[in-house]
């Protein structure tokens, strides 16, 4: 058996996350840069996303990112433009939901953006649940 050198496994790593409390510095978009809310995850680090400017973009996670901050649909992400290929783009950061409050607050993002949905109706609750269900009268269950 070989001797263990390491510090830990996949649950030490996973255990990472203690400066997600505290605030940080909100970062606006530079030269180069777009913000875009991401419309579905593709798989294999990519996303597609909608930016502001009305282009749908696919869209690479970096590296440092990868595995390390969690992206899903309905997000507010800042993505880095490339000059050679106008349909793809780079994530660069993601927005937390009280930064994209505040970036909408500001006038960065347009007013009729969604926050804090799913794209799609995901996190739509439905009201009349009564009509998923059919009465039937006592004959009616003897004739089944």
């Amino acid at each position: 058996m070989p001797k263990n050198k390491g510090k830990g496994g996949k649950n030490r790593k996973r255990g990472k996350n203690e400066a997600d409390d505290e605030k940080r510095e909100l970062v606006f978009k530079e030269d180069g840069q777009e913000y875009a809310q991401v419309l579905r995850m593709l798989g294999n680090g990519r996303c597609e996303t909608m930016c502001i400017d009305g282009t749908k973009r696919l869209c690479h996670i970096r590296g440092k990112m990868h595995k390390k901050v969690w992206i899903a649909a309905g997000d507010i992400i800042l993505v880095g433009l490339r000059d050679y290929q106008d349909d793809k783009a780079d994530v660069i950061f993601k927005y937390m939901p009280d930064e994209a409050r505040l970036l909408k607050a500001y006038g960065e993002l347009p007013e009729n953006i969604r926050l804090n949905e799913g794209i799609g109706g995901l996190d739509e609750v439905d009201e009349g649940g009564a009509d998923d269900y059919i009465e039937f009268e006592d004959e009616d269950i003897d004739k089944i």
